[in-house]
């Protein structure tokens, strides 16, 4: 009997969804994460969270979320993944971010403004057009007169998946084998 390979292209959302968001293949996102993260962060355990977030009214606008999760401490990473260029993508993910702040305040009650952190990570099969251009983007809110981050709870990571050019013999991280899978590989499944 003969193996067909099928092939699924993560920049898909069945794809995407089948590679990272499952129970099944949890501990890929976590890796994943893991990586993107770098040093500042060891995630442990993930938990898949509703990914539609409704408005405090039906007026308002609704949001959906490509995976959104919640680590051990109660962080919230929202991952989107954009396979053509959008025009407003960062006013998007500013956007996105504000739910997952808003929802934890709890209602009714007193609060001291305690915030866990909110991660936005998108997975863009564009670049943004700068001066600079690069793969790994970080972007936190920052003091302009010192340069310092002024509140590394709200960290948006833009992966500019084209501007990645190493190729396979190259690779020297855990992190450039990521990339290098989103940018040219496609998860192999078989079929009979």
């Amino acid at each position: 009997m003969e193996i067909k390979a099928r092939y699924i292209n993560p920049f898909t959302d069945f794809g995407f969804k089948k590679l990272f968001g499952s129970e099944f293949n949890k501990e890929l996102l976590v890796d994943f994460l893991n990586e993107v993260l770098g040093e500042r962060e060891k995630i442990k355990d993930l938990t898949y969270l509703n990914s539609e977030q409704l408005g405090n009214t039906k007026q308002d606008r609704t949001a959906v979320f490509d995976l959104y999760c919640e680590n051990e401490k109660g962080d919230k990473f929202i991952i989107e993944l954009q396979n053509i260029k959008q025009q407003f993508f960062k006013d998007r993910s500013i956007f996105y971010a504000s739910f997952p702040i808003q929802s934890q305040a709890p209602k009714r009650k007193q609060w001291n403004f305690h915030l866990t952190a909110v991660y936005t990570i998108g997975i863009l099969n564009f670049s943004f057009e700068d001066k600079l251009p690069r793969y790994l983007r970080e972007v936190q809110l920052m003091d302009k007169l010192t340069l310092e981050v002024f509140y590394d709870k709200l960290t948006f990571i833009y992966l500019e998946v084209p501007n990645f050019d190493k190729k396979e013999d190259e690779l020297e991280t855990h992190f450039e084998k990521w990339m290098f899978i989103l940018k040219n590989m496609h998860i192999r499944l078989f079929a009979s």
